[in-house]
């Protein structure tokens, strides 16, 4: 029989949101594979629970390497609970190597689902939550980063990403650029934290209030575009509108599939008027 890896929810910030069944599971675990150690021994301390199996990293510096090992320990019967600094292992996190290879083994995979700051940030935004998508952490690169930003133009979801304290008001500023400073956004700072702040408000705004600077955990929400505005399929239309798109960031054949998109046009006929 092999074993089973679970997927191990921790708090985002209060310990006492940690899910009942995280205490029982890190205490009955063959292996416990975290992505800080430190932090690890911490949560036991909040949690009062005293690890009986064996403690492993398990990081972005040797998840490649270690995910081997791990998988033989359920290839072996074993039980391996994964758990991450914050949120759920795998969504921006260390895990879905892991998850990957236990699949495809056959290794039975659950969950123990706990506080999520995508949820979170979601809920108390302000914003509509009836449809949204996960962006996860921008480009770090100036220009990745506006060719990524200029494609969600015409995202009618809301969208909900991850910064840096550090990128916060770059981050701001690029989405001003290529989604409008109108557009209403949050920016949600050390959720369920002593120091939780919530900042609502049109982007351009935003970017003002993260000049001065930002702290902690971020997490950025950013209203969908209501759906973009048909394009009219005249020649001299169609043309400005890809090179509106190219000089906000996106490649010529991201430009040309959008402004086909907008005016309901097949891509070659765009593609013919821009290089007539």
């Amino acid at each position: 029989m092999t074993g089973v890896l679970v997927l191990a929810g921790t708090p985002i910030g209060q310990a006492g949101d940690a899910p009942p069944r995280l205490a029982a599971e890190l205490s009955g675990a063959d292996v416990v594979a975290a992505e800080d150690t430190r932090r690890l021994k911490r949560l036991c301390a909040d949690l009062g629970i005293t690890l009986s199996g064996r403690v492993v990293s398990y990081f972005e510096g040797n998840e490649q390497a270690r995910t081997p090992v791990l998988l033989e320990a359920l290839l072996a019967g074993e039980r391996v609970v994964l758990v991450t600094d914050a949120g759920m292992p795998s969504v921006s996190d260390p895990g879905y190597r892991l998850v990957t290879a236990a699949v495809e083994h056959d290794v039975r995979v659950t969950a123990v689902p706990g506080p999520s700051a995508v949820l979170t940030a979601l809920a108390v935004s302000g914003l509509p939550v009836d449809r949204f998508c996960f962006e996860g952490f921008l480009p770090r690169k100036a220009g990745e980063r506006g060719r990524r930003l200029a494609a969600l133009a015409a995202e009618e979801r809301t969208m909900v990403f991850f910064e840096a304290p550090h990128r916060t008001e770059a981050a701001l500023a690029a989405m001003a650029e290529a989604l409008g400073g109108d557009r209403p956004a949050a920016v949600c700072r050390e959720l369920t934290k002593t120091y939780e702040e919530v900042r609502r408000g049109p982007l351009a705004e935003l970017v003002a209030w993260a000049a001065d600077g930002v702290r902690g955990e971020v997490t950025i929400v950013v209203e969908g575009s209501g759906g973009a505005p048909a394009l009219d399929t005249d020649p001299g239309t169609l043309r400005a509108a890809v090179a509106d798109l190219e000089a906000a960031g996106s490649t010529r054949k991201e430009a040309i599939a959008e402004v086909a998109k907008r005016a309901g046009l097949p891509k070659r006929e765009v593609y013919d008027v821009v290089h007539r």
